[in-house]
């Protein structure tokens, strides 16, 4: 099977094999109808009528009426929505960045003398998706008051059997990324602060039903505090991008909107986020090249919790060594407090003399340490937070940003010093207590909100959002720097993961899961915006269903996790334990064997995920496909099933299908015969190899 080409994927998830030449800027008259313009390419089409409103096509075929899709937002809670056509043009460009394409530009006027101009711009190497722009100018005589904007804002009918969704926002309560589309669904999907320490995200939201599919969202470079408004419909489901941040738009002033995008794709939310990564790595915004080491499974000292002892975590490492797991993870609870980052004497009575001793027996062991970090948050208590006021975020009045965990106050991360502090501190852990990797911990993280503290002369308090990604930057390239192949790995709990942190940060776990599901679509997403070049883990297989559930990490290809104690669990818990505890009893011990010893056999993680072969909505049962050397691995998801699977994507030949898990072989299949019966509670694993290659 030949190595999967993500542009290849691009194009076959489009529904077209090749770019077609970009439909020019076309005036059609539809049965007396006045004239109207459109702009597109093979795959999407956007037709202007003469008020300006946009109808989506894809593929030639409508699927959105004539929606008032771009428009100024006002004050009063009003909007202006319609404008009469002035005029249109369109020019070929080349982008240094995303190479030759199109832009098409179209002009009308609102009775109250607001001018709108939009832009809409195709590139050869991205079909199927448009990046749009409005700009508004006020020609009248008179201010407006104005509340912000609106772009791509777009309605699809109901076919019949409803719609699926993807919001990339972060929501506080952590709730699925990926929903149906139930009678009053309602998502804000803000890209802002859901809360005091929730916010940012993926900036793309998506609806799609069993034939097609819908996605918007912006393709800013940095951050930008916009909506993605998604929600039923009688008719169906819509969805828009938003900026809201109020201005008086005076007599001949402008405001433009932020790049947003408009795409189309078949199949699931998977095809619309490669579309939106593909354009973003022209941008520069991409996952790095991760160290080998990233794929490694991963033993987390937490179920210890934050009272631990030394003694029990080295006394784990043998049975940690002997499962065949490679990092180990040194969890909250190691510090005076979070803020200082002071090592705790009363566990490491020679403070920074015992911290190396206790990485170097973990190194003595054969396997590799990692620390656990909350950046950015401040503790009261804390000397940092007394003594270093400066580097707190204030709000407009003052008021600082609270962290709930752990009762914290958040840090800019866009002032200089608290940049300083916290690279001072990586290079440290790194490269003197020798740490080989560092747990990025807490669900502040992901974002924070604008900044008026005085002491950081920000221009603009939006640098505080913007700096977040460059914050991550220096932490990481503290700790490369430190040392190369060192893992940093960024776990916002419970957020939907902020896109631009993406470039500085090695691995993502699935952020303290609510269900085995959220293990599973959360890692279809971030496989589809870092492709096989980052990692993704399943994070502790205590947080899945039942607590033991491996299948859904090892199926999607995520590295492996787990929080195991022994040889006995400790005495009080501070949190919530699951039925029988965290103690690797013997029934435990063989079934963590068996699942890691799959694990490192096949390392799913470095394949290719196939993700556009199956809809993780509409599909049953829920099935996931990896790609590696030459074999093809099928993991189903069902409560229970018992029927025909097909196994899509085959190649030529006939491919023999083994039953991972249980050993068994099924038999054969090959592209044209590519069902097979089963019947399975939970889970199915296969692995198809084509005939004469070893198993």
């Amino acid at each position: 099977m030949p190595p999967i080409d993500r542009r290849a994927v691009l194009k076959l998830l489009s529904a077209s094999a090749a770019y077609a030449a970009v439909l020019p800027l076309a005036q059609a008259s539809d049965r007396g109808t006045p004239t109207r313009t459109v702009a597109g390419d093979e795959v999407l089409s956007i037709e202007f009528d003469p008020s300006l409103r946009t109808r989506v096509s894809a593929g030639g075929k409508a699927i959105t009426g004539f929606d008032a899709s771009e428009a100024l937002l006002l004050a009063d809670g009003s909007a202006i929505d319609s404008f009469a056509f002035l005029d249109a043009r369109d020019e070929r460009v080349r982008d240094r960045r995303h190479g030759p394409g199109r832009r098409h530009t179209v002009r009308g006027r609102s009775r109250d003398g607001i001018e709108k101009t939009v832009t809409v711009t195709f590139h050869e190497r991205h079909p199927g998706l448009a990046v749009v722009q409005t700009r508004y100018r006020n020609d009248g005589g008179a201010p407006i008051e104005v509340a912000g904007w609106r772009n791509a804002a777009h309605e699809m009918e109901d076919a019949g059997d409803g719609f699926w969704s993807f919001s990339g926002a972060t929501h506080t309560d952590r709730r699925d990324w990926v929903q149906p589309v139930v009678d009053g669904f309602s998502q804000r999907n803000t890209l802002a602060m859901d809360s005091s320490d929730y916010g940012g995200g993926t900036p793309v939201a998506n609806i799609w039903r069993r034939d097609v599919g819908l996605a918007v969202g912006h393709v800013e470079p940095k951050p930008r505090l916009l909506d993605l408004p998604v929600e039923r419909t009688a008719a169906g489901a819509r969805l828009a991008v938003e900026g809201l941040r109020a201005t008086t738009l005076a007599p001949g002033d402008s405001l433009a909107s932020d790049r947003s995008f408009v795409s189309v794709h078949t199949g699931d939310y998977f095809a619309a986020l490669l579309h939106y990564s593909a354009w973003m790595a022209d941008e520069g915004i991409a996952a790095p090249e991760v160290p080998a080491s990233a794929f490694a499974p991963i033993w987390c000292a937490w179920g210890y919790e934050r009272d631990f002892t030394t003694e029990q975590v080295l006394g784990t490492l043998p049975k940690v060594k002997e499962l065949g797991f490679e990092w180990v993870v040194l969890d909250d609870g190691w510090q005076t407090n979070e803020g200082d980052w002071q090592i705790d004497t009363r566990k490491f009575p020679r403070g920074e003399d015992d911290m190396r001793a206790f990485v170097q027996a973990i190194k003595a062991q054969g396997l590799r340490a990692r620390l656990w970090l909350a950046p950015l948050a401040a503790d009261p208590g804390s000397e940092v937070l007394y003594r270093h006021t400066d580097m707190l975020l204030l709000d407009e009045y003052g008021g600082s940003q609270h962290v709930t965990w752990w009762n914290a106050f958040t840090q800019c991360p866009a002032y200089h010093k608290t940049v300083d502090f916290y690279v001072a501190l990586v290079k440290k852990i790194i490269g003197d207590w020798g740490f080989e990797g560092l747990k990025l911990d807490g669900q502040h993280l992901n974002a924070v909100a604008p900044c008026h503290n005085p002491a950081h002369n920000h221009a603009d308090p939006m640098e505080s959002c913007e700096g977040v990604a460059t914050f991550w930057q220096a932490i990481y390239d503290a700790a490369h720097e430190a040392n190369p192949d060192a893992v940093v790995e960024l776990c916002p709990c419970g957020t939907a993961f902020a896109f631009h942190n993406m470039p500085a940060t090695d691995q993502y776990p699935s952020s303290d899961p609510l269900s085995s599901w959220q293990v599973r679509h959360k890692g279809k997403t971030i496989k589809a915006l870092i492709g096989k070049r980052g990692s993704y883990a399943g994070d502790h297989v205590e947080l899945a269903d039942g607590g033991a559930d491996f299948a859904s990490s090892v199926g999607i290809g995520a590295v492996v996790s787990t929080k195991f104690t022994w040889p006995h669990d400790i005495p009080d818990p501070k949190l919530d334990m699951p039925p029988g505890g965290l103690v690797l009893n013997p029934e435990r011990e063989a079934l963590w064997r068996k699942w890691i010893d799959l694990y490192r056999e096949h390392m799913l993680p470095q394949g290719d995920y196939l993700g556009t072969l199956y809809d993780i909505g509409f599909d049953a049962p829920e099935t996931h496909v990896i790609g590696k050397d030459g074999a093809l691995y099928y993991a189903f998801y069902a409560e229970r099933w018992d029927g025909p699977l097909q196994l899509r994507g085959l190649g030529g030949g006939r491919y023999r299908v083994r039953d991972l898990f249980a050993g068994a072989e099924l038999g054969t299949v090959d592209a044209h015969n590519d069902t097979l019966p089963a019947a399975f509670d939970t889970f199915l694993l296969l692995q198809a190899v084509p005939e004469g290659d070893a198993a």
